[in-house]
């Protein structure tokens, strides 16, 4: 997290932002399960399949292995983490035509699925050296940091560590309550504003990214 710019850290919110936003209007579509937070789908599949058998599971893990491929695929347009703009552009683009197709899609699984696929791919948007630099979707990881930042403060390490990883998880709840009000919209026009807000991320990150390597060219 320390790694991004200010810039970076900007756009790093509003894409958690948009997740929490996702993944407030498929908690409310699904029933009571998430787009974005794998932990409690996995949990929820555990539960499903001891009380209720293995066909009340399918829908909780079939959205971890929609994540999970969007994770894969973004990760392959990614290659080794040291992008360039068209590559940053391509993997903000594949997240935004998820989410677009999602939005015109019937409320179903094939909606679900595709929205997990966006979540999973819009992880590997800032990665470096095959790993995550910024926590997207999961504020688990997020809280984790501002635990152990907010450890440095106490003892004196470090007086400002705390302030981004309490932004992105603040963007991320932030976008949750939001995102349940647009659901009275109607959750396709819904996911239809997060995709638009999606490809212009997609635009602002290919610009920050040419912008930085003109900078290190020049």
């Amino acid at each position: 997290m320390r790694e991004v710019t200010r810039r970076g850290l900007a756009l790093s919110l509003v894409l958690s932002g948009v997740a929490g936003y996702v993944d407030a209007i498929g908690f409310i579509d699904t029933g009571g399960f998430f787009v974005s937070f794998m932990s409690g789908n996995s949990t929820q599949a555990g539960v499903d399949i001891l009380e209720d058998g293995l066909a009340a599971s399918l829908l909780p893990l079939a959205l971890v292995a929609a994540f999970v491929a969007g994770v894969v695929m973004g990760a392959i347009i990614a290659g080794d983490g040291r992008r360039r703009a068209w590559a940053v552009a391509a993997s903000a683009s594949v997240v935004a035509l998820s989410a677009c197709l999602a939005a015109i899609a019937p409320t179903g699984p094939a909606r679900f699925w595709m929205l997990a696929f966006a979540m999973g791919a819009l992880n590997t948007l800032y990665l470096s050296d095959g790993r995550a630099r910024v926590a997207i979707t999961y504020a688990t990881g997020t809280l984790v940091s501002l635990g152990l930042a907010l450890a440095s403060l106490l003892t004196g390490r470090s007086g400002s560590a705390w302030v981004r990883p309490l932004l992105l998880w603040g963007s991320l709840a932030g976008g949750a309550v939001i995102g349940a009000a647009a659901h009275r919209l109607g959750s396709g026009a819904a996911l239809l504003l997060a995709a638009i807000v999606l490809a212009l991320a997609a635009v602002g990150l290919a610009a920050s990214r040419r912008g930085r390597r003109e900078r290190s060219n020049g």
